[in-house]
């Protein structure tokens, strides 16, 4: 979790790579009305939002139904979010990426033809609530040693 431009999607699909746990883009179950209103530089409410958290959390669900080992993608910038999302199971764990305001907003503008414009950095920024109960990572280093990291905090291995 975290917001735009900390590596959710880069870490969380090469730490599900090396873990050997199956990928899930947040992104990928946005509404199109949502994509398109961020295209337009406005921001989600949390109405917006509601939907695709639905989705999102069904997704949580089954891939625990199936004991699947999983990482998800996605911002959950407030803590109502993340009470949705987890739903209570204590098997759901929040990795909360973080990083300098400059270089998200580098990455943002660096990364071409995506639907959230480096505009809206501000916005997310301002909603975030940091979860006191997550492990946080900065996002500077390479992803790799942020992976390797994160493997070893988590007491996992690559496979």
């Amino acid at each position: 979790m975290g917001v735009a431009g900390s590596g959710k999607s880069t870490l969380g699909k090469l730490f599900a790579e090396i873990a050997g746990a199956t990928f899930y883009e947040g992104d990928d179950f946005h509404p199109a009305e949502n994509i398109a209103k961020m295209r337009s530089g406005i921001p989600l409410t949390d109405v917006d939002r509601e939907r695709w958290l639905q989705r999102l959390r069904e997704t949580i669900a089954g891939a625990l139904a199936r004991e699947e080992f999983s990482v998800l993608a996605c911002s959950a910038l407030k803590a109502k979010y993340r009470d949705t999302l987890a739903a209570g199971d204590p098997r759901v764990r929040f990795v909360h990426l973080t990083g300098p305001p400059a270089l998200l907003k580098e990455r943002l503008t660096s990364r071409p033809g995506h639907f959230m414009p480096p505009s809206l950095l501000e916005s997310q920024l301002a909603i975030l609530e940091p979860p006191p109960d997550a492990l946080v990572i900065h996002c500077e280093e390479p992803p790799q040693e942020i992976v390797a990291g994160l493997l070893q905090e988590l007491g996992l291995r690559a496979v």
